[in-house]
């Protein structure tokens, strides 16, 4: 999910699409469950592999 916030609709689906990217690849780690994703408007400040390596270490909470 991506408000107007984060920006106009190109950079709002662009934000939807790096969360649905992670998603992806560390969806089947987690538990079953409904998830809601939403982007901060610093998400597309942040190069791909620290909003990975963020995503990451939220995974490994939502885990535990």
């Amino acid at each position: 999910m991506a408000s107007k916030r984060v920006g106009r609709a190109v950079r709002r689906n662009r934000a939807k699409r790096l969360l649905r990217a992670l998603f992806i690849e560390y969806g089947e780690e987690l538990p079953k469950g409904h998830y809601i994703l939403v982007a901060k408007p610093t998400l597309l400040e942040s190069d791909f592999t620290r909003i990975r390596k963020s995503f990451h270490s939220l995974m490994r909470r939502v885990r535990e």
